[in-house]
């Protein structure tokens, strides 16, 4: 089952092309230009000789030709396009170098002049974060009131030893402010970064997206490096022989970061696209469609999508899925306001749920969201699950899941929990109720007093008696986080 919002296909994260059709009823076409440009880090202004993986052409691999005007540029780059893709709606692209890096009044010319050709609905303008001069920044919030504009911005890592390596002469401060002015003026803002840079590790990468996570951006190009001809890089490559990620690690990557990024963060890019005549490794990134396919089944084998670890519920309802059947009995053994009783009750529609809590306010709740969904096939009980066993006798060894949501009451009183030693005697007791593919969902809150009480016990308890029968899941680093324990029956 695919549970991604943003998606009309078979594709787990929010594409730019579902984007666009969205936004415009129409597929859009975005159009690469060279406009001449030079870099801060190129011309000794910040340094010297541009970042190491970057080719003499700016990575404007497939712009137009900087000899020619930007016109000819737009129409020579679109009778190409139009051979693969028909679309009569263009955003021009200036994509070779660092497209803000000239006195306002070249900007203006070189933007307003494609601007004015047929078809044209906005700007695309690939930059560095240090290379936004205040008037420039002016000037794009005034383009932005009058035509669709996005800012394109390179950071690449958020990893200080990393950015020294490859000569990108700014800081993380410098790029995060950037993004907050742009912000301030309500332009998109489009990151990129690149996988697989020299010396960092998986989780070096995967921070790199958390960080950005945080800031207020709308989308995100993932790059995997491109060791080129005649580059720094390609040096650095011959010396040291840094290790090169297989297509198989980059796969593995990009699915972990796509979990853990936003689901309304929009992917421009997800994989390179070098030229194959200057490419030295990785020469899997010649085959991109084949990246992008092992991405997509990487996703499904997993069951996982773009923002999949905002939540612990995410993993909470994918085990669900796979695990309750239509005919299941099934116990909500903390019902809450009721949601997790919805989610069972939809998948167990000639199935039957047991619910229990000690608050009557807890039972109202329930009773009147499943009520509203016009559900019938359950009965609650407002005592302590610690009587579950007791309560459902004549259903020991029928039961096929049984789920716990620790804590307090949502939007209720904090000061009534559930308490360890109660939760740990209805764990117990609602083991002896599973049926021999049962199984029992926990999903701890240590970010309380008692949760971290019940947490510690409950851990105590799995660890001394049951080893090998139940397994943790976490979303994030965050040690107050709530997170999940799957206790599976055994034979």
């Amino acid at each position: 089952m695919n549970h991604f919002k943003y998606s009309d296909n078979n594709k787990r994260y929010y594409t730019l092309d579902y984007y666009y059709k969205h936004k415009f009823n129409s597929k859009v076409f975005k159009v690469s230009l060279n406009a001449g440009f030079s870099c801060p880090n190129l011309d000794g202004k910040k340094g010297t000789g541009g970042c190491i993986y970057c080719s003499k052409i700016g990575s404007g691999e497939f712009a137009g030709n900087v000899n020619d005007s930007l016109e000819k540029q737009f129409y020579d780059v679109l009778k190409v396009m139009k051979k693969k893709w028909d679309s009569n709606k263009y955003i021009a692209y200036f994509q070779a170098r660092t497209n803000t890096y000239a006195p306002l009044h070249v900007l203006k010319e070189k933007y307003e002049s494609v601007l004015k050709l047929p078809n044209v609905i906005g700007l695309s303008i690939a930059t560095r974060p240090d290379a936004i001069s205040n008037e420039c920044l002016d000037y794009l919030e005034e383009l932005n009131n009058r035509t669709y504009l996005t800012v394109e911005l390179g950071l690449q890592t958020i990893h200080e030893k990393t950015s020294i390596l490859i000569n990108r002469c700014h800081s993380l401060d410098c790029f995060t402010n950037m993004v907050k002015e742009l912000r301030k003026r309500n332009i998109n803002v489009v990151v990129h970064i690149i996988n697989g840079l020299p010396y960092e590790t998986k989780e070096m990468m995967i921070e790199t997206v958390k960080y950005l996570n945080r800031l207020d951006i709308q989308g995100i190009k993932i790059h995997m490096l491109h060791i080129l001809k005649d580059t720094k890089l390609y040096e650095l490559y011959k010396q040291e022989k840094f290790h090169v990620l297989s297509k198989e690690e980059y796969v593995d990557i990009v699915c972990d970061q796509l979990e853990n990024l936003r689901e309304d963060i929009v992917i421009h890019r997800i994989t390179g696209d070098p030229k194959e005549d200057d490419l030295v490794e990785p020469t899997w990134l010649t085959k991109k469609f084949g990246v992008l396919n092992e991405i997509d089944k990487e996703l499904k084998r997993r069951d996982t999508y773009q923002g999949f670890n905002k939540t612990i519920f995410n993993k909470t309802h994918q085990i669900i899925d796979k695990q309750v059947k239509q005919n299941d009995l099934v116990v909500d053994a903390t019902i809450g306001n009721g949601y997790d009783s919805l989610y069972l009750l939809n998948k167990t529609t000639n199935g039957f749920l047991f619910g229990f809590d000690i608050q009557e306010e807890a039972l109202n709740n329930t009773n009147k969201l499943l009520k509203e969904n016009n559900i019938n096939n359950y009965k609650l009980f407002l005592k302590s699950h610690e009587y579950i066993l007791d309560t459902l006798k004549e259903y020991e060894n029928k039961i096929s899941l049984v789920i716990f949501n620790l804590g307090y009451l949502p939007n209720g009183n904090k000061e009534i929990t559930t308490k360890s030693d109660s939760t740990l005697k209805a764990i117990n007791n609602s083991y002896k109720l599973l049926n021999n593919k049962g199984i029992i969902l926990i999903t701890v809150y240590p970010g309380h007093k008692e949760g971290k009480i019940e947490e510690e016990n409950l851990l105590k308890l799995l660890g001394n008696n049951y080893k090998d029968k139940y397994k943790i899941y976490k979303n994030t680093d965050n040690v107050k986080a709530p997170y999940l324990i799957e206790r599976t029956k055994v034979k």
